[in-house]
């Protein structure tokens, strides 16, 4: 009997710690990494299977730290679009929005605020808690490793529905106890999406309160914050501020400055993060590799719109008199983050999915008015009426130069904030291109870092953050998530107009010592797993 059930020679190991690649071989055992040689060391005879890499780099299974595939995982458990970009691991339930907890009194609130995120999957909404989500989850046979946070947002939801008010005693009391309940199913950490309702109606005592259920866990925050634009900095104080006093480990997700006005505000946000850690928070940082962000076409509304949700929302679209009230609050008022000024204008916004119009989709907003004959605006809001919610836009927003700068800060890691769409939609570019983007494109050919070091924030960086101790590295003894790509060659294929793209230049992946890429194709394999978050 053979000693090892998979050996991958002649390969340039990059180890995900951010040490200088070295050439050697690595042999599995049982989905573990059991033995790392010198070239030739290993005889291929000692192995079932042989994988020769050619030269080229064995890198660990990259994780994807920010991900919504919630929905999506109950009708694609292979996850192909991330296989395939070498992700063999990704943490769901991200920016507060979740499929769980689920109450019955909001069960319909949430299901219609979500189905942006719904990816096409047939859905009975019978599960209400996120341990009863959890085991449809791993029912369905994964193809990658998943983990799950828990939403803030979801867990208002259920409490409060979508009111403005502030939470009293007692609905305090009821969100600690859904967010105990979802840590004791193993949530990582709970996620809030400040800009969204109903996230963005919760002032700063209640999000302490509710990561103070959390902390004793080990959990993390993990948050998009109130603000990405005007009132970056004083959102990223926001954020420190709930970290520092819930004693919680704090992640800002997809960090950026939102509007040509608040370019180059990175600097200043990254170096109050600095501080903080210098004060003993432990903060870090997560980013995709693109100038283009992505959620709803709702988001261009003011808060006060989407009071009540998705049903309350479409009802004042209705009204004359109330749309007229958004038209001047997107043209004149402040204190929101008003996504339609960051872009420079409805120009800026590509609708990308929705469902009852799919002639709009694919194209600006601007765009697809003119050719109607009609006001951009008021065609923003019929669109937004028309897919009750559901329709979803990248909002060109970013400058390059922020990116390259948040990106080759040793606190950031990578992660794709990747929101499927159905097969027959175009999502943004980065469900499909994301970590290939960074190794090829950023790497590579902008030198923005070195390999190993873009290796080590999509690798062993993540995997520390989350305490995933078996993952993130090629060492003896760790999950054989591993992926064989070319460092000459990789790179992101997935356009903003044609985003289902896969990318070039990896080879092999493997999750759990099981081949689930063979030169780019899908072999069939699901042997991922559900991840719970480590327990004492």
């Amino acid at each position: 009997m053979a000693r090892f059930d998979l050996l991958v020679k002649n390969a340039r190991i990059v180890d995900g710690t951010g040490a200088p690649w070295y050439r050697g071989e690595v042999a599995v055992k049982d989905g573990k990494i059991a033995y790392i040689g010198a070239p030739g060391e290993i005889a291929p005879a000692d192995a079932s299977k042989v994988v020769d890499a050619g030269d080229k780099v064995v890198s660990p299974g990259f994780i994807d730290i920010h991900a919504h595939s919630d929905f999506l995982l109950l009708r694609d458990p292979a996850d192909l679009g991330k296989l395939r970009q070498g992700v063999t691991t990704e943490i769901v339930g991200q920016c507060g929005l979740t499929p769980a907890p689920v109450s019955e009194e909001y069960k319909d609130l949430l299901k219609q605020y979500t189905s942006f995120l719904h990816a096409g999957a047939e859905l009975d909404w019978g599960w209400r808690s996120l341990g009863d989500y959890l085991k449809r989850v791993e029912d369905a046979r994964l193809g990658i490793n998943v983990g799950f946070c828990v939403g803030h947002g979801s867990i208002r939801l259920a409490v409060m529905g979508f009111s403005s008010a502030k939470a009293g005693p007692e609905e305090l009391a009821k969100m600690q106890e859904l967010t105990r309940e979802a840590m004791e199913d193993g949530a990582f950490g709970v996620s809030s999406g400040l800009i969204y309702p109903p996230g963005m109606y919760s002032d700063t005592e209640e999000l302490i309160e509710v990561c103070r259920a959390a902390a004793p866990y080990g959990a993390v925050y993990l948050t998009h914050m109130r603000n990405e634009s005007d009132h970056l900095l004083e959102a990223v104080k926001e954020a420190i501020r709930i970290g520092e006093e819930a004693g919680i480990p704090v992640q800002i997700v997809h960090h950026k400055a939102c509007g040509r006005q608040n370019w180059g505000l990175v600097k200043e946000s990254l170096r109050l993060i600095e501080e903080a850690r210098a004060r003993g928070l432990d903060i870090t940082v997560d980013q995709y590799p693109y100038i283009a962000t992505s959620t709803t076409l709702s988001a261009i509304l003011p808060p006060w719109a989407q009071v009540g949700g998705v049903e309350a929302l479409c009802a004042r679209l209705d009204d004359a008199k109330e749309r007229a009230r958004m038209r001047e609050d997107i043209e004149h008022g402040s204190g929101w983050e008003n996504q339609i000024v960051s872009c420079g204008g409805l120009d800026g916004i590509l609708i990308v999915y929705a469902p009852a119009t799919p002639e709009v989709q694919g194209k600006t907003v601007a765009a697809a008015a003119k050719e109607r004959g009609v006001d951009p605006l008021e065609f923003a809001f019929d669109v937004i009426k028309a897919n009750r919610g559901a329709a979803t836009a990248c909002y060109f927003a970013l400058c390059e130069d922020d990116v390259k700068y948040v990106m080759r800060h040793p606190l950031v890691m990578v992660g794709s904030d990747g929101i499927p769409t159905p097969p027959s939609a175009q999502p943004h570019p980065r469900m499909n291109g994301t970590f290939p983007r960074v190794l090829g494109h950023y790497s590579r050919d902008e030198k923005v870092m070195p390999l190993e070091e873009a290796v080590r924030k999509m690798t062993s960086f993540p995997a520390a953050r989350l305490k995933l101790t078996s993952k993130g590295q090629i060492a003896v003894g760790k999950d054989a998530d591993l992926v064989i790509f070319d460092p000459a060659t990789i790179i992101d294929r997935a356009t903003y107009t044609d985003s289902q793209l896969p990318p070039a230049g990896i080879d092999y992946v493997f999750v759990n010592g099981v081949k689930v890429i063979d030169h780019g194709e899908y072999t069939g394999e699901r042997p991922g797993r559900l991840l719970r978050r480590q327990t004492r």
